[in-house]
């Protein structure tokens, strides 16, 4: 049976614009819960990423129902964790932490389901022939697994550090057969947009263009009208790739809504109570339009 009170958090670097805790507690109120949403910035704190295990254990001795991790501690709360949820162990990333009654840290992934949910909402017809995606860090892993699951035909992975690139392919191609996922260099990334167009699109899973990383992954003059484009940012929800992409004619999927669906699926994580997505949607647009106005949400 679900608890009426609940104490979670999110550890991560530049969370302070963050709209999880609107999103969870306005949620949380409408169930009639009490739902406390904490946020542990590193930055904040003044300590490095690989401090996220001594915030794990804070927050476990605290008295916390569990935790949203973001960048850049996705993958290095792996080794600070009891288990793994097999979506989250085969992705090696994890974005939420649950505490069990027994103070066991279990890790699960919702970006997987949170982007694949906001993908079929938002670009439903697009072609999945060929993906390309920058980026291949915790948001990265999971962003490549969904576009897989809903049947792209080959994810080309593009990352600054090379081997991290090839460390992912090597793991999609693992999980999901030889010739579904491949790494690139960046060099290749003019190329492999021009074969894209009009069979495929870009994902976009760095941390450029969020508040803190402004500016655009690429040049957008690689932006063609046959493309679309996928962002994973959504602080701030319009980042300068989305703008870019729009203007250029690409249909676009701006992050809100992976925001939005894995929040949902955190929600029901923590307190074993179904969300309603569709209202979490409306919330967010709300929160998104208040900011815009200047007016208190």
């Amino acid at each position: 049976m679900a608890k009426d009170s609940y104490l979670v958090g999110l550890v991560g670097a530049g969370i302070g614009p963050s709209l999880s805790p609107a999103l969870h507690q306005r949620e949380a109120d409408r169930q009639g819960l009490r739902h406390l949403y904490r946020l542990l910035d590193i930055d904040v704190l003044g300590v490095a990423p690989e401090a996220v295990g001594d915030l794990v254990r804070a927050a476990r001795d605290l008295g916390f129902d569990g935790l949203n991790i973001t960048h850049p501690c996705k993958q290095l709360v792996l080794d600070h964790l009891d288990a793994l949820d097999p979506r989250a162990e085969a992705l090696g990333a994890v974005n939420t932490v649950v505490f069990g009654e027994d103070g066991r840290a279990v890790g699960h992934n919702t970006d997987v389901t949170g982007f694949a949910a906001s993908f079929a909402r938002g670009l439903p017809d697009a072609p999945l022939e060929r993906v390309v995606q920058l980026g291949a860090g915790g948001a990265g892993a999971a962003v490549a697994h969904a576009v897989l699951t809903l049947g792209a035909g080959r994810v080309t992975v593009v990352d600054a550090l090379p081997g991290r690139a090839a460390a992912l392919a090597e793991s999609l191609a693992r999980h999901f057969g030889p010739g579904r996922a491949q790494a690139a260099a960046v060099e290749q990334l003019p190329a492999l947009l021009a074969e894209a167009d009009g069979a495929g699109g870009l994902v976009h899973a760095t941390p450029t263009g969020m508040a803190a990383y402004p500016g655009l992954p690429l040049p957008a003059e690689l932006l063609q009208a046959g493309l679309w484009v996928a962002e994973v940012v959504y602080r701030p929800l319009e980042t300068e790739l989305v703008r870019a992409a729009r203007e250029r004619g690409c249909a676009v999927l701006p992050g809100g809504g992976m925001a939005v669906f894995q929040a949902a699926d955190a929600f029901r994580l923590f307190t074993g109570v179904e969300p309603d997505s569709g209202r979490m949607l409306g919330d967010f647009a709300e929160l998104v339009g208040a900011e815009r106005s200047g007016s208190v949400a």
